[in-house]
């Protein structure tokens, strides 16, 4: 990286990391929640330029109407409502594919959008991702198609669990399914343990083998995670499409 870049760029004190993806196979995703949003534009305007593209999660609503009324010409933005993400990309910058395949899944309709989060980054990864909300286990009946789905007709490499409250859900999960399964816990909770704390332990605390926990609202960890799973295996199914 030109080591004047920054500096004439107004941003000395930022290092952005524009080879993570080639390097790591997870792109790298600015955080918008805290940061001023002179410096935040500026950082994804070096994505641009560099990369080609730019995520983008935590985004204020000051700085989304300045993502649609200051984008260069040739860029484009794809909003996603309920994790206030958004991918910018500039020109027609080609998105990667994989053959991984990742599946998503939400206790409830609140814990949506951290599970989105997740869902975006493993697209950005190349990944298929197949999403099923709201199948928590206050009415357990609801799971049991929808993983059959994931699993069966679908052949997903990972499943993401996210859940708040008592954060049962990605226990009783990967102790049904025979793919990888990550606990995303979520800070939709209330009372003792509340904020996502309940959730964190108990997940963390499951006897059900397979299951692997991040932090609380951690989506773009849990969709790492998943996608570079999903990633390895569908480059096997590839090399055995090519041996074939």
């Amino acid at each position: 990286m030109d080591p004047d870049y920054l500096e004439n760029n107004c941003l000395p004190c930022v290092r952005p990391d524009f080879l993570r993806h080639h390097r790591k196979g997870v792109p790298e995703v600015i955080m918008a929640r805290g940061k001023d949003p002179d410096a935040t534009l500026a950082i994804i305007r070096s994505f641009l330029e560099r990369c080609g593209r730019a995520i983008v999660s935590g985004v204020p609503p000051e700085l989304e109407g300045r993502l649609r009324s200051e984008l260069e010409p040739g860029a484009s933005i794809e909003w996603h409502p309920a994790s206030r993400c958004a991918v910018l990309r500039s020109g027609q910058a080609p998105a990667e594919t994989t053959l991984g395949r990742v599946g998503v899944v939400t206790a409830g309709t609140s814990d949506i959008p951290v599970a989105e989060e997740a869902e975006i980054l493993c697209q950005e990864m190349g990944c298929e991702v197949y999403a099923i909300y709201d199948v928590g286990v206050a009415g357990l009946h609801r799971l049991f198609d929808p993983l059959e789905e994931l699993v069966k007709r679908r052949k997903v490499d990972a499943i993401i669990v996210a859940a708040g409250m008592d954060g049962a859900l990605p226990s009783v999960v990967s102790g049904l399914v025979d793919v990888p399964v990550i606990g995303l816990p979520t800070s939709i909770g209330y009372g003792y343990g509340g904020k996502g704390k309940a959730a964190l332990l108990s997940m963390l605390q499951t006897c059900s083998p397979g299951l692997a926990v991040v932090n609380i609202d951690n989506g773009v960890g849990a969709g790492a995670m998943a996608g570079l799973i999903a990633r390895r295996a569908g480059a096997a199914r590839q090399e055995g499409h090519d041996d074939g």
